[in-house]
């Protein structure tokens, strides 16, 4: 995945605010489908919900989503997987994990009320972005440019977007909940690392998308289950 030009030099400076700026863009969403429950309902408001998600971060973590499951799918060594996850053209396992990650996202705010889907979206967002920075810091880069060589996260800026994650996640869910979300955060960041280790030899831009858009819907999925438990 490209990165234009200026922004490798600055992307790991900025990586503290990224819970911050996830939080911003499920607020967003999950403000659509509050707004859009009253006149459509549950469903086509959750879709629209989901539209603003993806619309707003240009799919970018979709697309690496569908390439990295290319490129697990891809027979061969580490270069011809890392060759599957450049081509730009979407394979059949790129198809079925968009398509799985898209309709869990959308059965699982379906079953929220708008309250709770306006909440597990804000928390969501804000932990897969601390998710792919813990894949980040975890895993060196695969190849020398793009967007995986760029993320060079330190710990200044990892102290403070956990700070940050935990706080977004422990102020709008109930204190249980939202640990458990942050444990299956950190348990997601630490698979998708040593996957990307052992597959590709490290981080790519798009292993950092994929680790954001998994925990968006497994972090909304574990949210969906401990509030029907407490209901």
């Amino acid at each position: 995945m490209p990165v234009p030009a200026g922004l490798a030099g600055g992307l790991g400076g900025t990586a503290g605010w990224f819970p911050l700026v996830g939080a911003a863009v499920g607020a967003l969403a999950g403000s659509v489908r509050l707004a859009g429950e009253h006149l459509l309902g549950r469903a086509p408001a959750s879709v629209l919900s989901l539209l603003t998600l993806v619309v707003v971060t240009g799919a970018l973590h979709q697309d690496g989503l569908a390439d990295t499951a290319d490129a697990l799918g891809a027979r061969g060594e580490r270069d011809r997987r890392l060759e599957a996850m450049r081509d730009p053209a979407t394979g059949a396992f790129g198809a079925c994990a968009l398509i799985g990650w898209a309709l869990l996202m959308l059965t699982t705010l379906s079953s929220m009320s708008a309250t709770h889907a306006l909440v597990a979206l804000t928390v969501a967002c804000a932990l897969a972005r601390w998710a792919a920075l813990l894949h980040a810091a975890a895993t060196r880069a695969a190849r020398t440019e793009g967007l995986g060589a760029a993320m060079q996260v330190g710990l200044p800026a990892l102290t403070w977007a956990t700070l940050a994650a935990a706080a977004l996640s422990l102020g709008p869910a109930p204190v249980l909940p939202g640990l458990i979300a942050l444990v299956v955060t950190v348990a997601l960041a630490a698979s998708s690392a040593v996957i990307a280790r052992r597959t590709f030899g490290g981080r790519t831009g798009d292993t950092l998308g994929a680790t954001v858009a998994l925990t968006e819907a497994l972090v909304s999925l574990v949210l969906l289950a401990a509030w029907h438990g407490w209901s």
